[in-house]
């Protein structure tokens, strides 16, 4: 993101404005969420909006993008952060560069590029599959740790480099040595470092998933997801405050770690292997918890014959959802092998904004189609602050698509995240039509 805009005060703006698109948008899926308190969220609501062929694609896109590459794209962070202790071993770059896959006019992937990086990742999405695959309860005490561990890393971040001493409060209004762009290209890059701020912001969306199981939840899911976006606006727009206190605008898009780097300065390098070690734990509890959690759609849509059936199977000696998780497994891995961490992470991205458009555009219909339905909560400022959330968005998508085709032809990316994002998800249409088919004859 510091990269892409080399603007210090933009960077803090991208979060802030990403922080309230998304707090935008909890807002009437907090009306959703109220309004059907069920267990399923965006699914339940896209069917009773569009019908069954769109909320099939929905979670046909979380299988095969959404989901699958947040755990790939989180497995690639602690592996990445891993390579501060151990050096990961990686061919060179003629090695990397001799084996090509490619998908004309989408993608160029080099497999064996990053490919100690790479491993490790697998081998994490391996080993915590195995864990969900033979026991739900050691998935959750790793959470419980991780979840700890996370806090105080936050907390040793912000307020130890901010009252450190140790940086340049000139940081906050230094520009990058390189020109920072102007007019249209600004907007583009703009609009391209907020798909770093969403893929951070992104979850405040799966208590909606849960709504059935919530107590109380005509009142906590609005108070969760309003208090929750808030506080985190707060906290992300302090970590990258503290991040520019000792790494300026340059030198923070050049590194690699910027958690370890600021740490670093602030406190020596003993210090930044401790918030390298945090952040490890907070990652790996991340990727759990999007296994433990993801796979229970894949049983699901198994169990409802909009998948296969095998998947929706409980493992008779472990009772849990172990054919599901085997295949967020493999199709994680899959993603892994694919591309980098910013690759999966604008993929994931970019599919789960175009869903939250269709539910924010369906808001509209639910409104029309059942006037006298009760709703606990009901969207403050209807109807501008849908409306807002559905000009942003549709900004923030078509901006997205225009900039990862320009750059792939221009040779500075290696893939065509969204295309690819797209595809997938409307691969599941003749799968729609397979196992409706199929449910129909049994």
């Amino acid at each position: 993101m510091a990269g892409q805009i080399g603007s210090p005060v933009l960077l803090i703006l991208v979060w802030v404005v990403a922080g309230f698109i998304s707090l935008f948008g909890a807002m009437v899926f907090a009306e959703l969420g109220t309004s059907f308190p069920e267990t399923g969220g965006e699914y339940v609501y896209l069917e009773k909006m569009y019908g069954e062929p769109i909320a099939f694609l929905y979670g046909w896109s979380t299988i095969a993008v959404i989901n699958t590459a947040a755990i790939a794209a989180i497995a690639y962070v602690f592996a990445n952060y891993l390579g501060f202790f151990i050096p990961m071993p990686h061919f060179d770059p003629a090695t990397e560069l001799s084996l090509k896959i490619h998908i004309p006019y989408i993608a160029d992937i080099y497999p064996l590029q990053n490919a100690g990086i790479k491993l490790v990742a697998m081998f994490v999405i391996l080993l915590l599959s195995i864990i969900n695959y033979s026991s739900v309860k050691y998935g959750n005490a790793i959470q419980l740790v991780a979840t700890i561990v996370k806090t105080l890393a936050i907390l040793v971040l912000i307020f130890g480099i901010l009252f450190s001493g140790k940086g340049l409060s000139a940081n906050f209004t230094t520009n990058s040595i390189n020109r920072v762009p102007g007019g249209w290209p600004i907007f583009l890059a703009f609009m391209s470092a907020t798909s770093g701020a969403f893929a951070a912001y992104d979850g405040w969306v799966n208590i909606n998933m849960v709504a059935g199981e919530i107590k109380h939840p005509q009142k906590n899911i609005s108070r969760s997801l309003l208090v929750g976006l808030f506080s985190c606006i707060l906290i992300y727009s302090l970590v990258n405050l503290a991040y520019l206190y000792t790494l300026p605008i340059d030198k923070m898009a050049a590194s690699p770690m910027v958690a370890s780097d600021a740490t670093a300065v602030a406190f020596g390098s003993g210090a930044a292997g401790i918030i390298a070690l945090l952040i490890l734990i907070s990652a790996f509890g991340a990727t759990n918890i999007n296994l433990l959690t993801n796979a229970r759609i894949v049983f699901a849509m198994g169990q409802d014959g909009n998948f296969f059936r095998w998947t929706g199977k409980v493992q008779p000696k472990f009772q849990t959802p172990g054919n599901a998780v085997v295949v967020m497994c493999v199709l994680s891995i899959l993603f892994v092998i694919s591309g980098s961490f910013d690759v999966l992470a604008d993929m994931f991205v970019f599919m789960s904004w175009v869903f939250y458009l269709l539910n924010v555009i369906g808001f509209f219909i639910l409104r029309k189609k059942m006037p006298d339905l009760e709703r606990p909560y009901r969207v403050s400022g209807y109807p501008w602050i849908p409306l807002i959330f559905i000009l942003f968005t549709l900004f923030y998508l078509g901006s997205t698509l225009y900039n990862d085709i320009t750059n792939f032809r221009a040779g500075r990316t290696p893939m065509i995240d969204s295309v690819i994002g797209l595809l997938l998800t409307l691969a599941g249409i003749p799968l729609y039509i397979y196992f409706k088919r199929k449910k129909s004859s049994e």
